[in-house]
């Protein structure tokens, strides 16, 4: 098991100790259920009050938030406490799963694919014809890449994802299991006879960029005619669903269950709440703030957040939200 002094974690998150404490950690904990062997953070004033109660040892909090230290239990100032928590969760992250064969005996690997130096593929995957792995790439057991897919170096791809012909992903990226890239899109016209559906033939891929997280069982469509694009650093929930030809600008954020219809276009750090829905063809600005469990219908302009079903701007849903509170109260 893993343990740091306080020293060495207040020097790893470059922050100022108050107090100390000789425990070694062994951890960090939400501060509810943290042992007095583990460290917490609180990056919010309205959770100062759980300090006095906590077991923790020590408690990493934001800078603007007044905490005294006890007896053997420490308090670290950083300017902000999510951030730190990261590096030291870092510092604590368990070994990854072994790879005791790099390449996996039973992997299926067509003879013209191009596996980049210090790749590993593990048992059950399969690799396609003319497929491209750049180097340091890591596929966990029972990925699937078909044919002519270009992988960047240091992606890795956990088990039971599926990448379809002809896709591309970037580099330094990570897919989580169960992820399905490159889909055919959900296209279907009524027959002429009027008695079924017709399928519309997707011939696009995915194309995503650098640095991009994709969820568990996260479902990213191909283009009808070009490419479904996700943009540099876009980071998917799981459970996320996107539509055939839309486009992510870069650092985009999708909180888990929501999606995005056919042809929607994001601009660059929109953010999407969990469970919304954003209709076809609608065209969302630069660093929109779409609300948990909304629909939006229409274009949204830069900077805006919105809210509701359909979504209109935050305030005004909030002050639709508070008159039909007053009328069925007054009912």
């Amino acid at each position: 098991m893993k343990s740091f002094s306080i020293e060495e974690i207040c020097n790893k998150i470059k922050g100022e100790l108050i107090g100390y404490t000789t425990t070694a950690i062994t951890g960090p904990e939400q501060i509810e259920y943290a042992t007095s062997e583990q460290i917490t953070f609180i990056g919010s004033k309205k959770f100062a009050k759980l300090w006095d109660t906590s077991k923790a040892c020590a408690v990493i909090v934001n800078d603007d938030i007044d905490l005294l230290p006890t007896e053997n239990r420490a308090v670290i100032k950083v300017k902000n406490a999510d951030i730190a928590m990261s590096d030291v969760l870092d510092m604590y992250m368990p070994v990854p799963p072994v790879f005791e064969e790099i390449i996996h005996t039973t992997a299926v690997i067509h003879p013209t694919a191009n596996i980049g130096e210090g790749v590993r593929i593990g048992a059950g995957c399969y690799v396609g014809k003319d497929v491209v792995l750049g180097k340091n790439v890591t596929l966990y057991p029972n990925v699937t890449i078909l044919d002519s897919v270009s992988i960047g170096n240091n992606t890795t791809i956990w088990s039971g994802t599926v990448i379809r012909e002809r896709c591309i992903v970037g580099s330094y990226c990570i897919i989580h299991p169960n992820a399905t890239i490159g889909a055919d899109g959900f296209g279907f016209r009524p027959s002429p006879d009027g008695k079924g559906l017709v399928k519309i033939t997707h011939i696009g891929n995915v194309v995503i960029g650098n640095g991009v997280e994709i969820g568990s069982s996260t479902c990213i469509d191909r283009g009808k005619f070009s490419a479904t694009e996700i943009g540099d650093g876009c980071k998917l929930d799981n459970l996320v669903q996107i539509g055939h030809n839309s486009r992510m600008g870069k650092c985009c954020i999708m909180a888990g269950s929501s999606g995005l219809a056919g042809s929607v276009t994001l601009g660059n750090g929109v953010m999407v709440g969990g469970g919304a829905c954003i209709s076809d063809h609608v065209t969302v600005g630069n660093g929109v703030q779409v609300g948990g469990c909304s629909g939006v219908i229409s274009n949204v302009e830069d900077g805006k957040k919105v809210l509701g079903l359909p979504a209109v701007d935050a305030r005004d849903a909030l002050k639709q939200w508070v008159a039909l509170r007053k009328l069925a109260n007054e009912s």
